[in-house]
């Protein structure tokens, strides 16, 4: 997914992957899915759809034909349209494997130098998530600003989007308009008609990405952006990597450590991610997590005078939702703009809403104004703020990118509609409001232009420091379970839980989490693995 855990405004997300997750969800997300405490060993019971392969890490030594990237001298300017930050253009090679053939990748870069130099501990790397959200925004937008006055003190704040993303050669797919009729398009097929218009529309954006982004397509997967993350470090002058990633961030940090543990230092891992789940495992998991959120949410509402899903329990309103959902698929409501409200945008508007518990309220307003007043905008607002829509019809380049790296970090989850038949059933036991979405949306890698160059893989991360990981227990998007599973694998792994709702748990409200990770970055003394906040 995200920022939209860590921005306090409008802006999306680490919008970790509505539209990839794949897992086993029988105790994802939940309160009582597990207490805790069982980092450190890498010894973990396997959860269905894991894997046992563990990532290997890369030889320490640099190579040769690498080191004129790690040697490289950047060169810093004032950032124009971001006053107190400076910025720079770092090199990395297309291609790992041929780093000497002459083709780079541009990587735009920032940083926010340390407010008081002379005490300064080194770099903070910082990345939102998505993948696709840009790492540069969140630093000048948020984390520079935002972050605890004693840790901007300390260190330079620095962000690199990663390739493909943002600033730096982002993936491009369709025009606005090509894009704007794809979030449209019915994401639950009921016949065979709709299933083609589907299937179709996922190839016609997979074309689009091959035709518009050339090479760089197959060249965007999370270990080369974390191979690239080691150049920065080098290149700013740092022997270890700190850093904190939020969401899909994790999956990036994580990675760092399996591939280079020798150079690996303080790393906050927020809304953990699996690494050891397929693609399917994931987008099962997630179901099950936004359906945790909705429950959240849902008992809460109904003890609301202006709950929109009646006043008897979370379930009823579960199904009133459902009900209402099912009517926008046969008539979408007005919106007081040229698009109309249907199932597609109005289903995205309500899990956007499970990002923060702050959207409840505007949440319980949409649904009145739609329900009651077949007025859609509210809802199409929310569904806009997870898409990155400005006002004037453009869209960002986030679910470009969130495609192609899900795409290519590992092979799709289903090849053909008939298996997405197959597991709707699963997919709505453990999910009767969201699950065919989830089902059917996981089909979006099938035909894929470029083949994946990863896999699933366990992360042990041998002879690192303490590694925190983080988990909130109704986390929608990155469901509690990765957090114990991640921490669990981790030779090193510190488990820190927040007992709450909404995405990621830095900096939204408790001082147990916040003091716990600040002590963490400043001090390197990591909080008592299994501790847990409210």
């Amino acid at each position: 997914m995200d920022f939209r855990s860590l921005f306090r405004t409008a802006a999306p997300v680490t919008a970790l992957a509505l539209l990839i997750a794949a897992a086993g969800c029988d105790s994802a997300g939940s309160d009582d899915a597990g207490t805790g405490g069982s980092g450190g060993s890498g010894g973990d019971a396997a959860r269905a759809g894991s894997v046992s392969k563990v990532l290997e890490p890369l030889p320490a030594e640099i190579p040769a034909d690498l080191r004129p990237y790690y040697e490289q001298k950047l060169r810093w300017t004032d950032c124009t349209t971001a006053p107190g930050f400076e910025c720079a253009t770092l090199r990395v090679p297309l291609d790992y494997a041929s780093p000497g053939d002459g083709e780079d990748v541009e990587l735009a870069v920032s940083r926010k130098p340390a407010d008081t130099p002379g005490e300064r501990l080194g770099s903070l790397h910082v990345n939102p998530g998505g993948p696709g959200a840009s790492a540069l925004e969140f630093l000048q937008n948020y984390a520079g600003v935002d972050y605890p006055e004693e840790v901007r003190a300390r260190y330079d704040i620095v962000a690199a989007d990663p390739r493909g993303v943002g600033a730096s050669q982002p993936v491009k797919c369709l025009t606005d308009a090509q894009f704007e009729a794809h979030t449209q398009l019915d994401a639950t097929p009921d016949d065979a008609r709709e299933v083609k218009a589907l299937t179709t529309s996922f190839e016609r954006f997979a074309q689009g990405c091959q035709q518009r982004t050339g090479k760089l397509l197959g060249h965007v997967s999370t270990e080369e952006a974390a191979r690239d993350m080691d150049v920065f470090r080098a290149v700013l002058g740092d022997k270890k990597l700190t850093y904190v990633g939020a969401s899909y961030g994790t999956m990036l940090g994580a990675t760092y450590a399996g591939l280079f543990p020798q150079r690996t230092g303080r790393l906050v891992l927020d809304g953990a991610m699996d690494p050891s789940l397929t693609a399917r495992q994931l987008n099962l998991d997630q179901n099950a997590g936004f359906t945790t959120a909705f429950d959240a949410f849902a008992e809460d509402c109904v003890t609301r005078s202006d709950c929109p899903l009646g006043t008897e329990s979370a379930e009823d309103a579960g199904k009133q939702l459902r009900a209402f959902l099912d009517r926008l698929d046969a008539k979408p409501v007005p919106t007081g703009e040229k698009r109309k409200l249907g199932e597609p945008l109005a289903t995205m508007g309500v899990l956007m809403a499970m990002y923060q518990e702050a959207f409840w309220p505007q949440l319980r307003g949409a649904l009145t104004d739609a329900m009651e007043r077949e007025d859609g905008g509210g809802l199409l607002a929310l569904a806009d703020m997870y898409y990155e829509r400005e006002p004037d019809g453009s869209y960002g380049s986030m679910m470009y990118g969130f495609t192609a790296v899900n795409c290519i970090d590992q092979p799709a989850p289903f090849d053909s509609p008939a298996e997405v038949e197959e597991l709707v059933p699963q997919f709505e036991a453990d999910s009767p409001v969201f699950g065919r979405d989830f089902a059917w949306a996981a089909l979006n890698c099938a035909d894929w232009p470029v083949a994946a160059t990863g896999e699933a893989n366990r992360i042990e991360a041998q002879g690192t420091p303490p590694i925190l990981v983080v988990g909130t227990t109704r986390d929608p998007a990155t469901p509690y379970v990765w957090a114990e599973s991640l921490a669990a694998q981790l030779a090193e792994g510190v488990l820190l839980t927040y007992e709450g709702d909404g995405h990621t748990a830095y900096l939204r409200g408790s001082a147990c989490i916040d003091d716990a990770i600040d002590t963490f970055l400043l001090e390197g003394t990591p909080p008592e693995d299994g501790k847990r906040c409210t």
